[in-house]
């Protein structure tokens, strides 16, 4: 096939393009990506000298751009998103232009072209808080912030494309992901980051709340299965099954790196923030899925990754980066 990746230069996109061509040595890629926010061409490294790789930057809300990539596509795996929930709280703007209006812009885009795949990757967040259990596929929707609205508004939009066109859409929604070359805004990298320079770990509120972990390379195994098997108009839950408290999870990076837990600085919890997420991944079990690696030898390796890439995070955090963690956590 080949496939447009949409935000392939980000962190869950870079580790799918490179997933896609190492097990589909027949597949070739055209990444959309605007290189905005957490897009880095570093994440990509290598891969401009493999003949099945096009890179094109552009906005997927470019109506024109998208429709000229489109042709002679095959199937759409759509990540291109503002994500993060702390972000769209200081401006949601962002995040209604590329996560609704960019999706917009694809589905009608894949529409007009006749598309044979378009697969929408979402989250776990647009379910809101479980108190207890785990979310299904067909549970309402509840998000808590502008970033999990948008994300939900966007499902809608592909669901729609899918019952008035026949647009033939799969949506996936994942648990927190994690490991190589994710931004280190997100807890992960950013404690590990931190407590890798001795930094402080700003955590909020008491740290009691729970997300369930994934790492990455087996959300995109799961993905590459639904792009290929998936029903047609159908969802599919992508859980890590493993469910870690935000102060077990920082203890654990801390013994991870090496350094005390007098690191850790509590400070005051962000608006929206959702107690617990929890999602039932029975569906795409059912299709030949599970994950592969344990959460305690990924986490391992994701630290690991860091100490070795010094030289990829160092310079994303000394540039505008910093004036986002100074707005973000100096008055809290």
């Amino acid at each position: 096939m080949n496939i447009l990746v949409t935000g392939g230069a980000g962190f869950i996109g870079s580790n799918f393009v490179r997933y896609l061509l190492g097990a589909h040595p027949g597949d070739s890629v055209v990444n959309l990506d605007a290189l905005t926010s957490a897009g880095n061409p570093e994440n990509l490294r290598g891969l401009e000298r493999d003949p099945r790789y096009r890179f094109v930057k552009g906005d997927i809300a470019d109506a024109a751009l998208v429709g000229e990539v489109m042709t002679g596509v095959d199937a759409v795996v759509h990540m291109a998103a503002e994500t993060h929930v702390d972000r769209s709280n200081l401006g949601a703007d962002d995040f209604l232009r590329t996560n609704i209006v960019g999706t917009h812009t694809l589905l009608e885009a894949a529409r007009r072209a006749k598309v044979g795949r378009f697969l929408a990757v979402s989250t776990d967040e647009v379910y809101g808080s479980i108190a207890h259990g785990a979310a299904r596929e067909t549970d309402p929707l509840n998000p808590s912030n502008p970033y999990s609205a948008s994300k939900a508004a966007a499902d809608l939009m592909t669901r729609a494309y899918w019952l008035t066109h026949k647009l033939p859409v799969v949506i996936t929604r994942s648990s927190n992901n994690f490991g190589p070359y994710q931004y280190p805004e997100k807890v992960i990298p950013l404690f590990v980051t931190n407590a890798l320079e001795g930094h402080p770990l700003p955590l909020y509120g008491d740290g009691r709340n729970v997300r369930d972990w994934l790492y990455v390379v087996d959300n995109c195994a799961a993905i590459d299965l639904v792009l290929r098997r998936g029903q047609e108009g159908e969802i599919y839950n992508i859980g890590g099954s493993h469910e870690v408290e935000n102060i077990a999870l920082t203890r654990a990076i801390l013994a991870l790196v090496g350094r005390p837990e007098t690191l850790i600085t509590p400070v005051a919890d962000r608006p929206g923030h959702d107690r617990r997420y929890a999602l039932d991944s029975g569906k795409v079990a059912r299709l030949g899925w599970q994950p592969t690696h344990s959460f305690e030898d990924a986490l391992a390796a994701t630290v690991q990754w860091y100490r070795d890439h010094e030289g990829w995070w160092q310079p994303i955090k000394s540039g505008a980066f910093k004036a986002y963690y100074a707005k973000q956590y100096s008055a809290r």
